[in-house]
């Protein structure tokens, strides 16, 4: 006999995963139903968030404060819930190939201890095929429940854009799919009371998996382009931002820039959808091609850096060189897969040993994650080079005077990655360059 998996008007929510993604959407749902438990296996996040303290910044500490979430370490507290949400990291390993390690045991985790009739939604990025192939399995042997009849299974990619006030979980379409109609209507009306920007049901699990990963698939390779552009500007003597300027001005030009791409999506997901292809005999041309280009970014940056003090007469080795920023973008304090340590790395290869500064990055997540140690902004001085690898609004207000202020008064280099200073602003005996 099939269980339904109808749990009325107040869901038991569970959300499995307190990162960048888990907290916002267990704190949103908290503002809509009275039972939500907020899992995560990491005890010390679990003390933070209970005293009010989050670390990724995702949450505001007031609006943290006043939610009503019960957070927990401790499967067994899940044990009387009906709906789990898992938002777990997918990361990749060491040669690009998906890292499934944490959705698996959060599927081990949840199957222990669910009860029949509830539905398990994913919100994790995966390649098409992972939430019934491969967690479904997990769920069943680890409950002994059946799939389809005993406990159901659904997905809604997520869609937060670190940082971004304006595009939030309640202001983004919601796509949401499940395996049958029945707990695509519960999971519509479980998000639909929570997204203000409304929902889309998408016909198939797997057409939600593969809507998600090329959402940034195609942001990646429309960045891959302009660094590839600014590749060729360089060589040309262009600056590519004058060169973009001039072309947005046509109605149907799209802007885009050049840049480090990193962070837990764009330079991710990309390989999610190109291992599955691969698995299914098609190796992709164009996505691996956006990915091998702005894979080397970093150390085409840094070698920039070093001709530029070779122009400058400034001697390389040993040389004093300023990175402003580590974390993946500007205005956040998120070190995933962020390509600065790449420019760090390759000066270190000509023997530079340069000083890393970023007022929003953890320091010991810094040093543990890259083993790379943060220096006070004091230590920018006598500069034979600036790196402005993440432009922090906190320093752009500070203006280029002062930054340029930070190089040897007998003229340095100035590298702005991301074009945001006025190179006519530049003034002295200094070199200006940006990507």
């Amino acid at each position: 006999m099939q269980v339904s998996p109808s749990f009325g008007e107040k869901p038991k929510i569970a959300v499995v995963g307190l990162g960048y993604v888990g907290l916002p959407l267990a704190v949103a749902l908290s503002k809509a139903f009275e039972d939500v438990i907020g899992f995560d296996s990491n005890p010390a996040r679990i003390r933070d968030l209970k005293h009010g303290i989050d670390k990724t910044g995702a949450v505001e500490a007031e609006e943290l404060s006043s939610a009503n979430i019960c957070f927990t370490s401790d499967a067994e507290d899940l044990s009387g819930q009906n709906l789990f949400i898992v938002a777990v990291p997918t990361p990749l390993d060491a040669a690009h190939r998906p890292d499934l390690r944490a959705l698996s045991k959060a599927s081990e985790t949840i199957g222990g201890i669910m009860q029949p009739g509830s539905v398990v939604c994913y919100e994790s990025t995966v390649y098409p095929g992972v939430t019934e192939d491969i967690c479904g399995p997990i769920l069943e042997k680890t409950s002994g429940l059946k799939r389809g009849t005993d406990f159901f299974l659904g997905y809604s990619p997520e869609r937060i854009n670190p940082g971004d006030k304006v595009h939030r979980l309640e202001t983004i379409t919601k796509v949401v799919s499940a395996e049958n109609e029945e707990v695509l209507d519960l999971l519509a009306s479980v998000y639909g009371a929570i997204v203000e920007a409304g929902i889309y049901r998408a016909p198939s699990i797997r057409v939600a998996e593969a809507a998600k990963v090329i959402e940034n698939t195609q942001r990646d390779l429309n960045i891959a382009l302009m660094n590839e552009l600014a590749l060729v500007f360089d060589r040309m003597g262009l600056r590519t931002e004058d060169v973009l300027q001039a072309a947005e001005t046509k109605w149907n030009f799209l802007s885009f820039r050049p840049g480090l791409v990193g962070g837990h999506c764009i330079g991710v997901d990309p390989y999610y959808l190109t291992y599955k292809s691969e698995e299914l005999g098609y190796i992709p041309q164009v996505i691996l091609a956006g990915r091998r280009i702005n894979d080397t970014m970093g150390r085409f940056i840094a070698e920039k850096t070093v001709k530029l003090l070779c122009q400058k007469g400034l001697q390389v080795t040993n040389a004093k060189v300023g990175i402003l920023g580590v974390t993946f973008k500007e205005n956040v304090p998120d070190l995933r897969n962020s390509r600065v340590p790449d420019i760090v790395a390759e000066l270190k290869d000509y023997g530079i040993s340069p000083v890393v500064v970023d007022d929003l990055a953890d320091p010991e997540e810094t040093l543990e994650e890259y083993g790379l140690t943060l220096n006070e902004e004091n230590a920018l001085t006598d500069l034979d080079a600036l790196v402005i690898a993440v432009p922090h609004e906190i320093y752009l207000r500070k203006g280029i005077a002062y930054w340029t202020g930070r190089l040897k008064t007998t003229g340095g280099v100035f590298v702005d990655v991301k074009s945001k200073f006025d190179p006519e602003e530049v003034r002295g005996p200094h070199i200006y360059w940006s990507l």
